[in-house]
């Protein structure tokens, strides 16, 4: 099993299309925002895609109460988890959290194979113990590179999928 992991699109509309045609295409199950969605509007670009969608909340709030009571009905693919999210997929149990700061303190506890979290635009794979810790990054293009990562369950393995530009500093 594929599983797309997401995170700080702060509503770049753009990249978040390119990613889900990525995922409808190339046979992902699965994605997780670990937040930073932002505005509804970006739920009808999540709607498009084909599997499940797991979505928590981010520090960056738009309007939060559209977008978690829109979850499971007007999107029924799209579940909102709060501020922390788990579930079990391709014989692996995931969580996933906005903030690195706790998703270390999960990964150390050592009750799930794979943690996500986001935050800080930084992308990072790492273990911790015996649980393997991801951030992909912003989807954004504020810092760095905009981008995702693919979780392949069966091995663990991650890649990592580049979309977009960055913001040109020199441009502005």
């Amino acid at each position: 099993m594929r599983i797309a992991i997401i995170s700080d699109t702060h509503d770049h509309i753009g990249n978040l299309r390119v990613a889900v045609k990525y995922c409808n295409a190339y046979g992902v199950s699965m994605i997780i925002h670990c937040g930073d969605l932002i505005s509804p509007f970006m739920l009808d670009e999540l709607a498009k895609f084909s599997g499940a969608i797991h979505l928590i909340y981010g520090n960056n709030v738009g309007d939060q109460h559209i977008i978690s009571q829109s979850c499971g009905t007007r999107f029924p693919s799209i579940t909102h988890h709060g501020v922390l999210g788990a579930v079990e997929a391709g014989g692996r149990k995931l969580a996933f959290t906005h903030y690195p700061q706790m998703a270390r303190g999960l990964a150390h506890q050592g009750l799930f194979d794979v943690v996500c979290c986001g935050h800080n635009h930084k992308h990072k794979v790492e273990r911790v113990g015996a649980t393997l810790m991801v951030n992909p990054g912003e989807m954004l293009g504020k810092d760095s590179q905009p981008g995702f990562c693919i979780l392949e369950c069966d091995s663990l393995n991650v890649e990592r999928v580049d979309v977009g530009e960055p913001f040109g500093r020199d441009e502005l």
